[in-house]
């Protein structure tokens, strides 16, 4: 595995203590869908991080490296910055990063129990890549029963300029959406979900060494990236709640919290999804058959 000298362990850091999820992350995250945790990790411990994969992409092509769909334009940044998956299986900064116990103590806050950890991803964004329609990750993940959890941590500083994610509060508290084709020279991937009039999504502007965590059924994406010289590299850890017992097959195995390998019972299928229906003069969610699209994570 490679690896590069990120601190990992909470007791020789200032930062773990000082920081940490509360009880008022909780009723965010249980009201809202989502939370942030800010300065979860210090500004070097992300600058550490972001050098490492900078060095990881410099050292060629790996296994999963997507640059989207066709949409880019010929000169489309991400071919030289294509996302990174699943580098916890081969690197050990990645995997040290998925079961960080401050992440484990952040999950454990939020969720009640331990999550079992299913993927790592890394997005550089750099200047004038596309970003992300907006989309649902339990919609790629599949975890049934309950749902899927991402620890997102800025590796820059993430605001409008740069695409930084924003999200739809509340939405965790929807059905799976059916999905609709996207806007392939604004976004990287080529599906998206539609919103019901008048409902927005709101940015999430944060620090470097902040993370985000939020439930796999919140609406969220992000818009291109317009600056002509700041990157906008984000650091993921996907998890499922711990009560669950069957995910897509791409996320087979698990790793519990403690890192033991575990083999899950494989979703099959697309699964059920909704759309948006007036009834009585206001937008519901209608569940309509089965979605089409079987996709792995993007």
């Amino acid at each position: 595995m490679s690896t590069t000298q990120v601190n990992a362990d909470p007791q020789t850091s200032d930062q773990s203590d000082a920081v940490r999820a509360t009880d008022e992350h909780v009723v965010e995250f249980s009201t809202r869908g989502f939370t942030v945790v800010r300065g979860l990790f210090s500004a070097d411990e992300a600058a550490a991080y972001r050098d490492h994969f900078m060095e990881l992409n410099a050292a060629g092509n790996h296994d999963g490296d997507f640059a989207g769909v066709e949409g880019g334009g010929e000169f489309d940044p991400l071919k030289k910055y294509p996302r990174m998956i699943h580098m916890h299986r081969w690197d050990e900064t990645s995997l040290g990063y998925l079961l960080h116990p401050r992440i484990r103590q952040a999950m454990f806050t939020l969720l009640g129990r331990d999550p079992y950890a299913v993927q790592t991803m890394l997005y550089f964004k750099p200047p004038g890549a596309r970003g992300q329609a907006i989309h649902q990750d339990n919609f790629y993940l599949r975890a049934q029963p309950s749902t899927c959890v991402a620890a997102w941590m800025a590796l820059d500083v993430c605001d409008e300029d740069n695409g930084c994610l924003k999200m739809v509060p509340g939405s965790h508290e929807w059905e799976t959406l059916c999905t609709v084709t996207a806007d392939t020279s604004q976004s990287f991937t080529d599906v998206t979900v539609p919103l019901p009039e008048g409902v927005e999504p709101e940015p999430v502007r944060m620090q470097p060494g902040d993370v985000l965590f939020f439930n796999g059924q919140v609406v969220h994406g992000s818009n291109p990236n317009t600056t002509e010289d700041r990157f906008r590299r984000s650091l993921i850890g996907h998890y499922i709640q711990g009560d669950a017992e069957k995910v897509a097959k791409f996320y087979n195995p698990a790793l519990t919290m403690d890192g033991k390998p575990l083999e899950l019972e494989i979703a099959e299928g697309g699964g059920s999804c909704g759309v948006w229906v007036d009834q009585d003069g206001k937008q519901v969610i209608e569940v309509v058959g089965e979605e089409g699209l079987v996709l792995d994570h993007e």
